[in-house]
């Protein structure tokens, strides 16, 4: 997959600054989406986000993620895509190094967030993806741009123009 430059930097899409919609494929029972929900609500309620329910272990893992990848592609489901799971041990996690799975993940035309496990978990997804999260969490953290953030860019951008037209006059 490597040789095939499926993991190659230069073919990784930017993730948008502002995305309206958040397609997440993950099991929709997990603790992976509960948390993915519960930052995106506390960081940016505005974020609009689609579940796309797929099972990430076992036999039909990789099928399912690899429809709903597709799917998402075929609908423009969402600006950006989080490919995740909670952790597990290293055969809960295969699904998402199935070779099928990471060519979807290097074929998406939606920029791809892998959030596989913990922190010191790795999957092939990950060197696929467009970017890799540590976590689920941190992959919604990623997503959304905090509100407090943007009123202090805001308040600031607003004093410097202040400063500027009374100068000016």
């Amino acid at each position: 997959l490597a040789a095939e430059g499926l993991f190659d930097e230069d073919r990784k899409l930017p993730l948008p600054r502002f995305p309206e919609r958040v397609a997440v494929v993950t099991s929709p029972t997990g603790a992976a989406i509960r948390d993915i929900l519960n930052i995106l609500g506390r960081r940016n309620s505005g974020v609009d986000v689609l579940v796309l329910p797929a099972a990430v272990q076992g036999e039909a893992a990789p099928a399912e993620l690899v429809a709903r990848l597709e799917q998402a592609n075929r609908w423009n489901l969402g600006d950006v895509i989080i490919l995740g799971r909670g952790g597990g041990s290293i055969e809960d996690l295969l699904a998402f190094s199935d070779e099928e799975v990471v060519r979807e993940v290097a074929a998406s035309r939606i920029p791809v967030i892998s959030a596989v496990g913990h922190e010191i978990d790795w999957a092939l997804s990950d060197f696929a993806a467009d970017l890799r999260a540590p976590t689920p969490s941190a992959a919604a953290e990623l997503v959304s741009e905090s509100r407090d953030t943007l009123a202090d860019e805001t308040a600031h951008l607003a004093a410097e123009l202040e400063t500027s037209i009374r100068a000016r006059i």
